[in-house]
């Protein structure tokens, strides 16, 4: 059984920076495909961005409303984080983070969310005009 908590959710004014971080407890390694999401009320679950490494360099995707102020980075196979710079209004939303086999395309963890087995309650990510 995996778990994911996230934390690191805050209220912020556009153009400023926040850190989220999401730990993984239970069986998880660098093949375990691990995602951020993001959901506002009344909305579908986009994909943010994943995170990937069963050898070699991490593989790392990004959509593409957050390539450039987003990255996503994996400390260890219990740990990731993704930096947010140069927030804006639309990026305010709820952020969860996931963990599973994944999906592959091209090397990568895809946003499918039949890749995702183990999903967190989310941290609030509000960004202010």
């Amino acid at each position: 059984q995996v778990e994911l908590v996230e934390s690191g959710g805050n209220a912020v004014q556009a153009g400023g920076s926040l850190r989220l971080s999401c730990r993984v407890s239970g069986y998880a390694d660098y093949r375990t495909c691990l995602g951020w999401f993001r959901q506002v009320p009344g909305g579908q679950r986009e994909g943010v961005a994943t995170v990937y490494g069963p050898t070699g360099p991490l593989s790392r995707y990004y959509h593409d409303r957050v390539k450039g102020r987003f990255t996503i980075s994996r400390d260890s196979p219990h740990a990731m984080s993704l930096q947010m710079n140069n927030l804006q209004p639309e990026d305010s939303a709820m952020y969860i983070c996931a963990a599973g086999a994944g999906v592959l395309r091209g090397g990568v963890c895809s946003f499918a969310r039949n890749g995702f087995h183990s999903w967190g309650q989310g941290t609030q990510v509000t960004v202010s005009a």
